[in-house]
């Protein structure tokens, strides 16, 4: 997939770059099988009462929600985030962010693409570490910042937790 991608890029410099009659963008790109239509927070419980030592375990939920309407097929992620201190079992930071992808067609449950669910996960994980970073900053305690993550370990997670709504 990436050299496809690199490969497109690479041709549409080259369309750029020469004297060859110019054909219009939609026309080189296929249109992506799905897109992030919207992300909210809708939970951030944070308790540094309970913060310990501060050696951090992170630990990611994943889970979904696939659902059939009139003209298109959406996906509902849910994504939480929650740290705690190694020496402490309870989390004293929880963040849930939900976001809703499009598929670009109508497509069954069984027909959602294998790499959809990475790069759904990749796609919304960095609005969360920003989300994670801003609000543990401004409580005026050491933020929680999170590194950019590989996080294709949760692919089979999500797979797993997907239900599909009839």
């Amino acid at each position: 997939m990436k050299i496809r991608v690199i490969t497109r890029i690479f041709f549409i410099l080259l369309l750029e770059n020469s004297s060859i009659t110019k054909l219009p963008l939609h026309s080189i790109m296929d249109k992506a099988a799905f897109s992030l239509e919207k992300y909210s927070f809708d939970k951030a419980l944070i308790d540094f009462t309970i913060s310990g030592d501060r050696e951090l375990e992170i630990n990611f939920k994943p889970s979904g929600i696939f659902k059939q309407q009139n003209e298109n097929s959406v996906f509902e992620l849910k994504f939480i985030f929650e740290a705690k201190s190694k020496d402490i079992s309870k989390p004293f930071v929880t963040i849930e962010c939900n976001s809703i992808f499009h598929f670009a067609n109508k497509i069954t449950f069984d027909e959602i693409p294998s790499f959809f669910y990475v790069n759904s996960i990749a796609i919304i994980f960095p609005y969360v570490r920003a989300f994670v970073s801003t609000v543990t900053l401004q409580s005026n305690h050491p933020p929680i910042i999170l590194p950019t993550l590989n996080l294709s370990s949760l692919e089979q997670q999500l797979r797993e937790k997907t239900t599909e709504e009839k």
